[in-house]
């Protein structure tokens, strides 16, 4: 909505304006100055990026069109399945585990949170992590390690549609010259016309000019400082689950553990103590792996 209402207020702007000084809003009309710029724009930039990349901002584009970042609940979820596989492997250990984290999507303590099973990523970062904790005997600043690592080659590969599309907007003006040159190259060709005739062929040229430029500072820059908006926050559960389990390997109880990642989420999105504890720990029996009901810490429990 924020996308729509930017671009909204932009154009009104920018029209209402020039014609409130006296200029024809329908001089700005010219398709094919539009098509020559932004068209060359998505040549180059299928050209410069590989297709993984040209797919994965489209998708950006999409995520920033629809502001698809992480609501309190969805926190609220991921705090909730740790401190539910905590609970479970502190109180009946790593075999009874064991089960859920090799098959999520079968998994009765997964099942309550299916907002996490429909983010892959998120759910097989979660499960490799525990399969470490459970199978190795690594130390927690290896983890640590190892999770900075890949935290920053997801960050960089979710950051590659805003680097394009910054990369591209750049680019836009010097286009935008090109269309340009390429309409005052056609009023040379009907220099013996009328003076009424040549200049609106200069003014359709210039247009080329002005589309490059808008284009480029306020729509498509704007765009990808979006894109990397969204992004960066749908990174945050991440970190979330970073520092949680940081924290319990080091030997912190699953509640004073999800602390350290509720810590991580920004103050305007954070859930307050008391919404985790009746969302998370008090959420009432889970289902065991064998078929049991386990009934998993009440509020205040050790």
């Amino acid at each position: 909505m924020s996308v729509f209402l930017g671009l909204t207020i932009s154009l009104v702007s920018l029209l209402g304006g020039f014609a409130a000084m006296g200029g024809h809003v329908a001089v700005l009309f010219q398709p094919w100055e539009f098509l020559i710029v932004f068209g060359v724009a998505l040549g180059t930039f299928v050209l410069a990026n590989p297709l993984k990349t040209v797919k994965d901002t489209g998708q950006s584009i999409g995520e920033a069109l629809s502001n698809s970042v992480p609501k309190k609940t969805d926190y609220l979820d991921v705090l909730g399945l740790l401190y539910t596989l905590m609970r479970e492997l502190r109180a009946k250990g790593r075999n009874d585990i064991e089960p859920h984290i090799e098959e999520p999507e079968n998994s009765a303590i997964f099942a309550a949170y299916p907002s996490i099973l429909r983010n892959i990523a998120l759910r097989d970062f979660i499960c490799d992590y525990f399969r470490l904790l459970i199978v190795s005997n690594a130390r927690p600043h290896e983890i640590e390690a190892l999770m900075d690592e890949e935290l920053m080659t997801r960050m960089r590969d979710q950051m590659k549609p805003y680097l394009a599309l910054s990369a591209q907007a750049e680019s836009l003006p010097a286009i935008g010259i090109v269309a340009a040159v390429l309409g005052v190259i056609k009023a040379m060709g009907a220099i013996d016309q009328s003076p009424a005739i040549l200049g609106g062929l200069i003014a359709a040229a210039l247009v080329g000019t002005f589309a490059g430029i808008f284009g480029a500072y306020a729509l498509v820059g704007p765009l990808a400082n979006k894109v990397k908006t969204i992004r960066e926050k749908r990174s945050r559960h991440y970190v979330i689950v970073k520092q949680t389990l940081l924290a319990f390997m080091n030997g912190a109880a699953p509640q004073i553990a999800l602390e350290h990642g509720r810590k991580t989420i920004s103050e305007l999105d954070r859930p307050s103590i008391d919404e985790v504890e009746n969302q998370t720990m008090n959420a009432g029996p889970i289902s065991s792996s064998d078929g049991s009901v386990h009934e998993f810490a009440q509020k205040g429990a050790a």
